[in-house]
Order: structure tokens, then sequence, then C-alpha cells
């Protein structure tokens, strides 16, 4: 039977396409599932942790960013793996707030620098407390070899995709 054939009879979309994947693809496919599954708790949590501070997900990791001082919005979205247009919008919504501010940039005249004000400071500092606490809660759930056996395996996997 050709792979068309298969697919056809098979019902990959029913059956998840398990068939058509090694066994190794297949362990891949379900982790990078469970991986996508998490982004959404993850956001979700990232906005009740800022809820007070009227800070969402998608600000709060514009501003971190920022911690060790002002970027362009370019390098901003290139180093969390966004679009410039995406950041810019945020951007745009932390300068009105005054969280951010954009001042000139000596290395490109068009291009502004984006970096935290002393209310943008005030917001990340308590934001990462609020973090901590939270993620130190959640550590328990696992060992350190656990923590850093998935630490690895995300990271290598998004070294291969790159």
């Amino acid at each position: 039977m050709s792979l068309k054939t298969k697919i056809v009879s098979r019902g990959p979309i029913e059956a998840g396409g398990d068939e058509l994947h090694t066994a190794g693809g297949l362990a891949l496919s379900q982790l990078v599932s469970e991986v996508l599954g998490t982004h959404g708790p993850l956001i979700a949590s990232g906005d009740e942790l800022g809820s007070e501070l009227e800070l969402s997900s998608a600000r709060w990791q514009v501003m971190g960013a920022l911690r060790d001082g002002g970027k362009p919005v370019a390098l901003i979205a290139r180093e969390r793996g966004l679009t410039r247009q995406s950041v810019q919008r945020v951007v745009n919504a932390l300068a009105r707030e005054k969280f951010v501010r954009l001042k000139d940039n000596p290395r490109h005249r068009r291009a502004k620098l984006v970096e935290l004000t002393p209310k943008g400071i005030n917001a990340l500092v308590k934001l990462t407390i609020r973090k901590a606490k939270w993620v130190n809660r959640l550590a328990g759930s696992f060992t350190m070899q656990e923590l850093a056996v998935a630490r690895a395996v995300v990271s290598r996997l998004r070294g291969c995709i790159e």
C-alpha cells in the first residue's frame, strides 16, 4: 500500500498521524504538543500576576527585555521571538502609561531606544517578586534533575529549530 493510500485509508487526522512517525518522532511530537499546551496557562498566569499593576504578559515580556538597559524595538522582537509590529504596539501602550520612554539612539537615527521609566522599574520589581513566589511554589512539584533535563531538552530543541 502506498503512503498516500495508507493516509487516506487509515485516517491520519483521526489517529493524530501517529502511524506516520518514528518512535522518536512521535515522542518529540508529543513533547511539542505539551509545550504548546503550556503556553495558554502560562500566559493566563502571567496576566493574573500582573493584573494589579495593569500589566499583561505581553507587556511584562517586553519590559523584562529592558531589564539590562534600553533597546530598539527590533532587537526586543528578535530576542523574544516576536514580530516587530507586535512589540511596537506593546511599547506604544507602555509609553502612553509611562512604564517606558523612547529616547534617541546614538547608533541609529530612526530606531529609538526603549527604556524603563522609574514607574516601569518599580512595576517590574514587584512582578519579579510575585513571579519568584509563584515559580518557587511550582518548582516544589519537580526534582532538580527533572528540571535540568527538561530545560536541556527544550533548549536543544530550540537550537535545532533555529
